[in-house]
């Protein structure tokens, strides 16, 4: 099989187009023959060697498939052929890939393999994030951080999903039509101070819920912006610094910090991805969940991709497609 392999952590440039030998699954995976992958910030940093999870070299980076079932466990539930999608901790470069038997999930007729793609890690990260960390609640008000991006487009659908009010923080009113596009109803520009921007538009009691994705100022202004017993949802660190937080306002302003590490949990709760698949079919369904694709690439220019997303070149989701094998 064709996979783009990592030798060196330089980047995008460290990843070569080779020729390796299928994968062999273990007795709990399923080999999937990949249609679509879905490109993520945390891929980037793999191939900088930045990431939290820096495996020998070398290695297929990779984190989101979706593709059909070329062989699976007997008495798995899963058959030749099934359309599915999944979340591996690396391996998806490639036009084959083993996966977890409770990293799988499986995808409606009614979505495309780019969809589904672009839909694992994502929407099922912010899922966990504001349904499960966040406890969310219908009628509650949603801030969402760097709402034009991957994360922050899937995070504007299922907060709506759940029933909440959601306003959408962008750096640029560019970046706000990206958002009012994949279904923002209220933007917000994140400038210094937005937090009384916001308690104004909350009439002064600031708003229930903070996904953040950036980090860096935006989430000393987010803690100002909570309303009583709000929640700061860290998700990650897109703009590069790792904020700390004097845990004293939290205290003093009855507010929580809320980590949020969606891939890791589900080495702690294996039925999650379908649990939360029920929830985002449903979403799917009733058209709240439409996954913004802002470039799709071939195979040949994965490392592309990611030198884009490098640049912030990319609104919404980047997919590489794979031409099925015959």
């Amino acid at each position: 099989m064709q996979a783009f392999q990592l030798s060196d952590y330089v980047g995008p440039d460290g990843l070569a187009r080779v020729d390796l030998d299928a994968p062999r699954p273990t007795e709990d995976e399923v080999v999937l023959q990949v249609r679509a992958v879905g490109i993520n910030f945390p891929d980037l940093l793999m191939t900088k060697g930045q990431y939290q999870n820096k495996p020998e070299l070398p290695v297929i980076p990779g984190c989101e498939v979706a593709g059909t079932v070329v062989s699976a466990p007997v008495g798995s539930g899963w058959e030749r052929g099934d359309r599915v999608a999944a979340f591996v901790w690396r391996g998806a470069f490639a036009e084959q890939v083993a996966v977890p038997l409770n990293s799988l999930v499986r995808v409606p007729d009614s979505v495309d393999f780019d969809s589904a793609a672009a839909m694992v890690v994502n929407y099922h990260t912010v899922h966990f994030a504001l349904s499960r960390r966040g406890a969310v609640k219908p009628g509650e008000t949603v801030l969402v951080m760097g709402a034009a991006g991957g994360i922050g487009t899937a995070a504007v659908q299922v907060a709506q999903g759940l029933g909440a009010r959601v306003i959408a923080g962008v750096s640029s009113q560019e970046r706000a039509d990206t958002a009012i596009a994949a279904g923002a109803a209220e933007t917000l520009i994140l400038n210094p101070g937005f937090a009384a921007t916001l308690r104004g538009m909350t009439g002064g009691r600031g708003v229930d819920v903070v996904l953040d994705p950036v980090g860096d100022w935006l989430f000393d202004e987010a803690i100002r912006a909570l309303a009583p017993e709000g929640r700061l949802l860290v998700v990650g660190f897109a703009a590069g610094k790792i904020p700390q937080v004097r845990v004293n306002r939290l205290l003093l302003r009855n507010v929580s910090v809320v980590g949020v590490a969606f891939g890791a949990f589900l080495e702690l709760d294996h039925v999650l991805m379908a649990q939360q698949a029920h929830s985002l079919d449903r979403m799917v369904a009733d058209g709240v969940v439409t996954p913004r694709i802002g470039a799709r690439f071939e195979f040949d220019q994965l490392p592309t991709a990611l030198h884009r997303l490098d640049r912030g070149e990319i609104s919404g989701k980047a997919v590489v497609v794979l031409n099925p094998v015959e």
